[in-house]
């Protein structure tokens, strides 16, 4: 299997790359410079030697291309739009899994949601209702990604209009050793998306003894 991260070049994506291939899938990484993204493909690639996957890179439009199922966007907020309307036609038969946040501008404890009501939702209907467009992967830390010698330490909320294509989001995200959950249609992704500011307040606040914490569903203990 072979998988396209957009913005792999980035923390979030590259973490993600890593893990990904250190549990034997392959990457392509995508940018808007297709040098830089070779460069750091072959960088990040170096960092784990005994990775099964292989990690390549390209630009965004080659690497969705060479995706065979699933493109995982992870741009900044403020590339979303512009990146969907590149690849649109090369997504009629993928999954795009969209992990992009929408923080305010200058301010990384709140979010400003688009009139569609969450990153997702706007990526539906930008792309229109017969695509296949899953939200997930957002509340989970970029600096914890990167800690490879660390498991991923929260669950993931999975939410979308497409029951199939949530489903096999979620198979997939099990190859990362994390527990997802499927957390109903994309409008959930409302309350998902504005989650992360919380969690950023929280990981940067000086009277929380921790960082970089995500979130757990817990079972009732009885």
């Amino acid at each position: 299997m072979k998988i396209a991260i957009l913005g792999g070049t980035g923390p979030q994506g590259s973490g993600l790359a890593k893990r990904f291939a250190l549990a034997g899938i392959d990457v392509v990484i995508g940018s808007r410079d297709a040098e830089k993204a070779q460069h750091k493909a072959l960088e990040l690639q170096q960092t784990i030697p005994d990775a099964t996957g292989k990690i390549t890179g390209a630009d965004m439009v080659t690497a969705s291309s060479e995706a065979e199922e699933f493109v995982i966007l992870s741009v900044p907020w403020a590339a979303h739009h512009a990146t969907l309307d590149a690849i649109r036609p090369i997504l009629r038969d993928k999954i795009l899994v969209d992990i992009v946040v929408p923080l305010a501008e200058n301010n990384p404890k709140a979010v400003a949601m688009p009139p569609e009501g969450s990153a997702t939702e706007s990526a539906q209907a930008l792309l229109g209702d017969d695509y296949a467009v899953v939200g997930a992967l957002h509340n989970v830390s970029a600096v914890t990604l990167n800690k490879l010698e660390q498991s991923i330490n929260c669950d993931v909320l999975v939410c979308g209009n497409q029951l199939a294509a949530k489903q096999k989001v979620i198979e997939l995200l099990n190859a990362l050793g994390v527990q997802s959950y499927n957390a109903g249609l994309a409008e959930s992704a409302r309350c998902i998306e504005a989650i992360t500011p919380i969690l950023i307040r929280l990981n940067i606040s000086k009277s929380v003894p921790f960082s970089h914490a995500g979130i757990r569903i817990w079972a009732p203990q009885h």
